[in-house]
C-alpha cells in the first residue's frame, strides 16, 4: 500500500466531516493503523446523540480500537481530524496512544494541541503523540465557516 501523504489523510477527515448530522459542528475523524489502513471514522454526533463526549475523535477512536483488536490501545496509529482538537480528545489520544495526530484547522479558543493549551507534549505524561496541524487548513476552516454562517447568519 502507498504511504498516504498528511494532504490524503486530512481529505478522510473532510469526507467524514460532509456525514455530520446537520445540527452537528462537521468536524471529521479518521484513524490509520501503522501500515496506512482506515481503521474507522467519524463525524461530531453531539446533537445527533445527546451526548457531549460524541465528538469525532472519540467516536473513530472508540470505533478503531473495537477494529484493531489491541484492547484499547492505538499504538502506531494516525489519527486525522478537521479541527485542533480540544483537551478531552487530546486526552483521549494520548490515553490511547496514538502515535500521530494532523489535523486541519487550528482552534485558538478550545484547541488543546497547539493553541490554547499542549496537552499532548506534557512532558509530565508517558506518552506524547507527533502532532502537524494547519494541513488543508482553508479547505477545513472553510467547512466550519460554512456551517456557523447558516447558524450565525
Amino acid at each position: 500500500m502507498a504511504a498516504l501523504s498528511d494532504e490524503d489523510l486530512v481529505r478522510a477527515a473532510l469526507a467524514a466531516a460532509a456525514e455530520a448530522d446537520p445540527r452537528d459542528v462537521p468536524v471529521g475523524a479518521v484513524v490509520f493503523d501503522a501500515s496506512g489502513r482506515e481503521l474507522a471514522r467519524a463525524a461530531n454526533a453531539r446533537e445527533a446523540l445527546g451526548d457531549p463526549t460524541a465528538h469525532a475523535e472519540v467516536l473513530a477512536l472508540r470505533r478503531a480500537a473495537a477494529v484493531a483488536g489491541n484492547g484499547w490501545r492505538l499504538e502506531g496509529a494516525t489519527l486525522a481530524v478537521t479541527l485542533e482538537p480540544c483537551t478531552m480528545c487530546a486526552g483521549a489520544l494520548v490515553l490511547a496512544r496514538v502515535e500521530r495526530v494532523v489535523f486541519g484547522a487550528w482552534e485558538p479558543k478550545t484547541g488543546a494541541v497547539g493553541s490554547l493549551w499542549d496537552v499532548v507534549r506534557d512532558r509530565r505524561l508517558n506518552h506524547r503523540p507527533q502532532v502537524r496541524g494547519g494541513i488543508l487548513e482553508t479547505e477545513c476552516a472553510a467547512t466550519l465557516d460554512a456551517f456557523f454562517h447558516t447558524q450565525r447568519p
